[in-house]
């Protein structure tokens, strides 16, 4: 068999005029993993009512950050493919969950190559209903319906790796030296209450009370929050970091039902209130920067940050095209090349 791999990323419009980001959202929204609700409530949810108002509004964002090559997220993660095709001696394509590069695009890609052992690579440290389980279960479906003869495996998260771990705190560390911010918020995606509920394979474990997380549950493989909250503990042991001079957060909620908090905006304002005047704040939700970091949080939060008193906002970029996490990606996918199991 010949192997190949496919990264995946989130998506983009194909430009942030709002026709495509109308288009775009309205892909991304009326995905039941993402607004998982009955498809007659999502539809006039999401037609009805979001796709109505929403677009010019968040046009006008991705204006704000898109840059001349185009959407900053698809730009970093080509030149992260690109990277990582240097190392490694097995095709390598690049597909998005949302937009027009699909993964049926990306499995085409690689089927033409004559690739038919595929390792589906979701570029997401932490596993979520809204991020991994909807690229692997499209990828399983397209590949049921269109390429019966080939076989996917999906890399599991690695949000607890302990080779990523130390990648990702090398790169906070060299962002912030120098710095010396009085507080690091680790600011994750945030996902409604539900979702975490609707994961838990035990169907009685995750209770989202401040104990479920940090008791050992094999629900923890698929607890976004859990992850989240392994990473931000896991990142502060590995730097040093004193209790009380960073905490987790969660950001991006839509609509009215609960989301994962504290919520960053507010844990923002409260630390400014709170009296500090130089923090820096990491997103490791994302490998590749876009407009959830690269506008509501460099732009809004700091704005937020500076009208409440704040005096520094340090945006620590993500790892993107690293060198060290090309590298470990590399690695991991060797591994997967010589050995036939998934390293990570």
């Amino acid at each position: 068999m010949k192997k190949g791999v496919l990264l995946v990323n989130l998506g983009s419009p194909d430009s942030p005029e709002p026709k495509d980001v109308k288009k775009y959202l309205g892909e991304f929204l009326m995905d039941e993993r993402v607004i998982d609700i009955p498809y007659v409530a999502r539809a006039l949810l999401v037609r009805g009512i979001i796709l109505k108002t929403r677009p010019k509004a968040s046009a006008a964002a991705y204006k704000k950050i898109w840059w001349k090559e185009g959407s900053p997220l698809i730009v970093i993660s080509e030149r992260l493919q690109n990277k990582v095709q240097k190392q490694v001696d097995v095709p390598v394509s690049l597909a998005m969950r949302y937009g027009s590069m699909s993964i049926h695009n990306g499995i085409q890609e690689l089927v033409d190559q004559g690739v038919n052992d595929i390792l589906l690579f979701p570029l997401y440290p932490q596993f979520a209903m809204a991020t991994t389980e909807t690229i692997t279960v499209l990828a399983e479906k397209l590949r049921h319906d269109f390429f019966p003869d080939i076989n996917i495996e999906s890399v599991p998260a690695f949000y607890n790796k302990p080779d990523y771990i130390e990648v990702l705190s090398n790169s906070i560390k060299s962002h912030i030296e120098g710095e010396n911010p009085q507080h690091l918020l680790f600011s994750y995606h945030g996902v409604p209450e539900r979702h975490i509920r609707k994961s838990d394979v035990t169907n009685s474990h995750c209770k989202i009370d401040g104990n479920c997380c940090v008791t050992s549950s094999k629900a923890h493989e698929f607890c976004y929050r859990h992850q989240c909250l392994e990473v931000t503990r896991l990142v502060a042991e590995k730097l040093g970091l004193k209790e009380g001079t960073y905490s987790t957060s969660f950001q991006s909620r839509l609509g009215f039902d609960p989301w994962l908090q504290p919520y960053t905006d507010r844990t923002i304002e409260r630390l400014g209130k709170q009296g500090i005047k130089n923090m820096a704040i990491v997103t490791p939700a994302f490998v590749s920067d876009c407009l959830e970091t690269l506008e509501e949080i460099a732009m809004e939060g700091q704005e937020i940050f500076h009208e409440v008193g704040g005096k520094h906002f340090k945006t620590v970029p993500c790892l993107n095209d690293d060198d060290a996490f090309v590298t470990l990606l590399s690695q991991w996918i060797n591994h997967w090349v010589t050995s036939e199991t998934v390293a990570v």
